[in-house]
Order: structure tokens, then C-alpha cells, then sequence
């Protein structure tokens, strides 16, 4: 019974620092050192916009550029592949967000919105293989890194190999900074509000 009390005093008090951070300001191109202007010129040309979030990350000098190079660091994935990962890792990370950025990104990858939810929920029944790795995702991030050997062993079955295993950990993590830097920063989403689930 003290435990239970104990519990809901920790999740009230965490349910309050959500709601009493600040937003960090998001800083304009003039507000941000010369190596980060180039980088916001070349996102701006890249995708016609510099996203909230990234732009946040110009507070720091290197932040920006070294997350850009995590981020598009080389991969056997598809886009659509990373896509789900995105999704499902910021579903289970809470980021409205990245949620938003994703399902913008995955339907424009291959993928419907129906699916992108599903995906979300930690599921994709339309594609056995992309489930795997869906699957294995949600549960890499939700139990921070122990994912079990079955789950892993049916991503391998469904024709993925250990060295996918390896990086799929690191687009995990890749997403999961970033889903904490919006979790700290509390930045407006600039994308199409994702619907809840």
C-alpha cells in the first residue's frame, strides 16, 4: 500500500515537470553560428524548411551537425524501414513530435497512415518482415536494450541478419536523442499533428 502511494506521488510529479518546462526558444538563422547557417541553408534547401527541432539543437555549436551525421550515417535499412523504427520508437518514447515528423515522413516512404498507426502501436500485420523489425524495435527501446532472444531470432527468421540486429540499436538510439531533446526542449511541432492513439 506505501509502495502504491509511492508510485503515484513519482508519476504526479513527473506528470508535473512535463507540464511546468519551459519551451526553449527555437533560434532563427541569424541567432546561430556560422556553421550552423549553412547547415539551416542546406536543410532549408533539402526539405523547404528548417524543422523546429533541429533548429533547437543549434544552441549548441556541434549538436546539430553531429546529430545530421548520426542520422543519415549509412544503413542496410530502406527509408521505409527506418520510417517505422522512427515511428515505433517515438510512440514508445511519448514524443508527439517525432510522431508528427514520422508519419509525414513514412507516407511519403511507402507507407499509408492506417499503417504508420499501426506501427506505432508496435504492429505492421500487412508485411510479415517489417513486423519483425517493428517488433524487435518497440521492444529494444521500450526495455532499453534487452530485448529478448526470441524476438530477436524471429527478426533473424524473417530474413534479417545479426549485423541488422547491431543496427537497429543504433537507429534506436539515433531517434530515441532526439525524442529526449524534444522531450527537454518542449519545441512547437511544426508538422501535421499526428493522431492519437
Amino acid at each position: 500500500m506505501i509502495v502504491s502511494k509511492q508510485l503515484c506521488i513519482v508519476n504526479n510529479d513527473i506528470t508535473i515537470l512535463r507540464n511546468k518546462m519551459a519551451n526553449f526558444n527555437v533560434p532563427s538563422r541569424k541567432e546561430v553560428s556560422a556553421n550552423n547557417q549553412e547547415i539551416f541553408d542546406n536543410l532549408q534547401k533539402g526539405l523547404g524548411m528548417v524543422p523546429n527541432l533541429y533548429a533547437v539543437m543549434a544552441h549548441s555549436e556541434t549538436a546539430l551537425g553531429n546529430y545530421l551525421a548520426f542520422q543519415n550515417a549509412k544503413t542496410s535499412f530502406s527509408n521505409k524501414e527506418k520510417q517505422a523504427v522512427n515511428l515505433v520508437v517515438s510512440q514508445v518514447n511519448e514524443c508527439v513530435y517525432c510522431q508528427s515528423a514520422h508519419t509525414l515522413l513514412g507516407t511519403m516512404n511507402g507507407l499509408t497512415e492506417d499503417q504508420t498507426i499501426e506501427i506505432r502501436k508496435g504492429n505492421a500485420s500487412f508485411d510479415d518482415k517489417l513486423n519483425s523489425l517493428v517488433v524487435l524495435a518497440k521492444e529494444i527501446t521500450a526495455k532499453k536494450g534487452f530485448a529478448s532472444s526470441e524476438t530477436i531470432d524471429a527478426f533473424i527468421k524473417a530474413g534479417y541478419n545479426e549485423g541488422q540486429v547491431i543496427e537497429l540499436v543504433f537507429l534506436v538510439a539515433e531517434k530515441t536523442a532526439m525524442n529526449y531533446v524534444q522531450a527537454i526542449t518542449k519545441v512547437v511541432n511544426d508538422f501535421p499533428i499526428a493522431k492519437s492513439i
